[in-house]
């Protein structure tokens, strides 16, 4: 039955027991406004998106419109009144350039966005029609958007129709489904179609389509099951197993077997200390019969001078430790080494995070501040700091509202006023410069409004501070408190992706509502869990690695090759580039000089970027250039470059043919060839070579080799050559390369 109320029929949803407005495309509303009845048209039809009127700058082609519609007062000037109203025409609503272009009916760059006997355009042909009226104080207010279902389970390949309801605040709910925009997290498991139908492929796992409406966002959680029997699972040794276990079986997926020793006692090596384990600590390790030796192998790589240096070259690069300038080394230097200091003692996270944000003085009294050398400007430093701490990016915000996420200009702003009241002056020491708090009330000025904004943590209200007190010490308190909802979350998260190569949230550094997490339950508890624990970083990494989910073997079973985000099995990954050439280093018996650093530096322990230029293989392989605080910037992949260089570079075979190194002492020492590979395997992988392995290697081994001229060449020369060989085809292997 028709309502005298636009000729709506009014549903009654038991479920949200408020009245829902269901509007077919003929019905119009009693009243149409700008901002609630053609802004959400100019956002589904795209007009707004950065492609085109949105793009920044000045629009597309003199017509300029906000991002996604995030600032209506400006659109509606845009549209209705800049030009003397040349793109609306009240006369003939019709004619309008506004249709005209929308339609396509004249040319148009951006094609056609709708059709003439469509809804979008009946509504404003007719809102034209009325006076264009851009809405009043009284009208209802937009308050939040949801979508139903909210979680369900589709099976692969499956369909679901979303369904999305904007609430309002007179009580009214709308069917805006048609209107809103719909984007999935991950297209290799389901895509989206403008319609709102969410279409799931094959792959098992979690995933969430974003659904935007007039600047708000909610989203849909779903998941996609293999529905395989996961069996008999082993026994959890804590929360982490707990959690992960009950997803596999919630998803269906049966996880691969644990590893054996060798295997654990290499990956663990690489991943905490950054280095293989020695030919000595193997055999200990394989002999020992201890059912908690591997327990007590991560407490021996946490008290290590490996993990400090491993983890300290990780922040150093995420906090930018650059070498520009020939006098920046010495406070390269200063902050690396105070870096690594932290890490050994174990300084509780939020201490170290405190140190650096609130810094000051110069570097020699206080290294922390050379953090403060490379990030000078206040929108640089927050924009790191909620990035690499909290993470969340804000560098969409600066301009206009995130697309993605509730951030705004103000909250941009509110966030940088924390860094405003930072003061500088000139050291003796060129290019350095005393860090201090100055004096003063702290705001920060929107660029688009010119208001001053007051000092404003993510998500809170304005804060009041003191002229005497240091807003970063404000800010670091509020980071570090228990209740914050960001910090402990993306410490956790970020290495829970060191580990496991994916993060529970991925990207690492981008936590927001629309890019929800695999597990959020182990997200949560592993988050309190750091908390408990005082911030203490070592803790996370021994309840990572003690897991029985970390020590799931690589090799994938019939069901869960396809997984890629619920850690059935352990996701190889590429050496970094530092791990990578120290390992290469000490199979092939070498050490690599570094400029400025004693002989036998490691890689992991360079302090800075600038070695990367002199030492050919850390750019070939993917060593950042600490530009940037997205761990993006390492490149893990593998390419063309790196394997040319693998088998071309002059400095590869000079490490394999230089005397002393491992293949000349072992052609020198009275070892049997099958001990000389089993002295190799164990180096390069933790194991002992099967039979195959050894007939094949011991059969290259005795070859008998020639010159050019075809004279045999001296036994133990040939022995070296067939060495050197045989350690080339090691590094070449992916068992190698990859931690697995």
């Amino acid at each position: 039955m028709k309502s005298f109320f636009g000729g709506c029929v009014f549903l009654i949803l038991f479920w949200a027991e408020v009245p829902f407005v269901a509007c077919r495309a003929d019905d119009l509303p009693e009243r149409l406004t700008f901002i609630n009845d053609i802004a959400p048209i100019l956002t589904k039809a795209s007009c707004n998106s950065g492609g085109c009127h949105a793009k920044a700058g000045q629009g597309q082609n003199g017509f300029r419109l906000s991002l996604f519609g995030f600032d209506p007062d400006e659109d509606y000037e845009h549209i209705v009144k800049e030009g003397r109203g040349r793109r609306v025409s009240p006369a003939a609503p019709e004619q309008s350039l506004l249709l005209l272009k929308g339609t396509n009916s004249i040319p148009h760059g951006g094609g056609k966005r709708f059709d003439t006997d469509s809804v979008h355009h009946q509504r404003i042909v007719e809102w034209i029609r009325r006076g264009m009226p851009y809405g009043l104080e009284t009208d209802a207010k937009l308050v939040s958007i949801d979508v139903q279902p909210q979680q369900i389970a589709m099976p692969p390949n499956g369909s679901q129709q979303l369904q999305v309801s904007a609430h309002y605040s007179d009580g009214q709910v709308r069917n805006v489904t048609e209107l809103s925009s719909f984007e999935s997290n991950d297209k290799s498991m389901a895509e989206a179609e403008e319609s709102g139908l969410i279409r799931a492929r094959t792959l098992p796992g979690n995933f969430a389509i974003m659904v935007r409406y007039q600047g708000l966002v909610s989203v849909y959680n779903a998941y996609v099951p293999l529905g395989a029997d996961v069996g008999t699972l082993p026994e959890p040794k804590n929360f982490v197993d707990e959690l992960v276990f009950a997803n596999l079986k919630r998803i269906g997926i049966p996880p691969s077997p644990t590893c054996d020793d060798a295997t654990f006692l290499r990956r663990a090596s690489l991943d905490i200390a950054g280095k293989l384990p020695t030919v000595e600590e193997t055999q200990k390790f394989l002999n020992d019969t201890n059912p908690g030796k591997r327990d007590q192998l991560v407490e021996t790589l946490l008290r290590s001078p490996g993990y400090a240096d491993y983890f300290a070259n990780k922040w150093s690069s995420l906090l930018k430790n650059r070498r520009d300038e020939k006098n920046d080394k010495r406070s390269n230097f200063a902050f690396h080494s105070w870096l690594r200091d932290g890490i050994l003692e174990n300084k509780p996270y939020d201490q170290l995070v405190k140190e650096l944000l609130v810094a000051t003085g110069d570097v020699a009294g206080n290294p922390a501040v050379a953090w403060y050398k490379r990030v000078k400007q206040p929108d640089r430093q927050l924009e790191d700091v909620a990035q690499l701490f909290l993470g969340v990016r804000m560098q969409c915000a600066q301009c206009h509202h995130h697309p993605f996420e509730r951030w705004s200009q103000q909250d941009y702003y509110g966030f940088s006023a924390f860094f405003t009241r930072i003061g500088r002056e000139p050291t003796s020491i060129v290019g350095e410069d005393v860090i201090f708090h100055r004096r003063g009330i702290a705001t920060a000025e929107n660029r688009k409004t010119r208001l001053q904004v007051k000092p404003t943590p993510l998500g809170d209200e304005e804060l009041v501070i003191a002229p005497d007190d240091d807003p970063r010490l404000v800010l670091a308190n509020w980071m570090s408190n228990p209740e914050n909802p960001f910090f402990a979350h993306a410490f956790v998260n970020r290495y829970w992706k060191h580990f496991f190569k994916r993060g529970l949230v991925d990207p690492e550094d981008d936590f927001r509502d629309t890019n929800p997490p695999s597990n959020p339950e182990l997200l949560n508890a592993l988050a309190q869990h750091f908390i408990d624990s005082g911030f203490d970083m070592k803790s996370v990494v021994r309840v990572i690695v003690q897991s029985q989910t970390y020590q799931f073997g690589s090799n994938p079973n019939d069901d869960n090759l396809a997984d890629v985000q619920n850690y059935s099995r352990y996701y190889p990954r590429h050496l970094t580039a530092e791990v990578y050439l120290d390992s290469i280093n000490q199979l092939a018996g070498t050490v690599t000089e570094f400029i400025d650093l004693p002989i036998g530096t490691h890689a992991v322990s360079l302090p800075d970027n600038s070695y990367n230029a002199d030492t050919h293989f850390l750019t070939v392989f993917g060593r950042p250039d600490s530009s940037s605080v997205c761990e993006c910037e390492r490149v893990d992949s593998s390419s063309l470059a790196q394997s040319l260089h693998l088998l071309n570079s002059q400095e590869i075979r000079k490490k394999l043919a230089t005397d002393g190194s491992r293949a000349d002492v072992l052609s020198r020492n009275k070892k049997t060839d099958r001990e000389r590979v089993q002295e190799l395997y164990l180096t390069a992988f933790s194991r002992e070579p099967n039979e195959a392995e050894l007939q094949i290697a011991e059969a290259y081994l005795t070859k008998p080799r020639l010159d050019a001229k075809g004279t045999a060449l001296d036994p133990q020369k040939a022995k070296r050559m067939a060495l050197e060989d045989l350690i080339w085809a090691l590094v070449n292997t992916k068992e190698f390369t990859f931690n697995h």
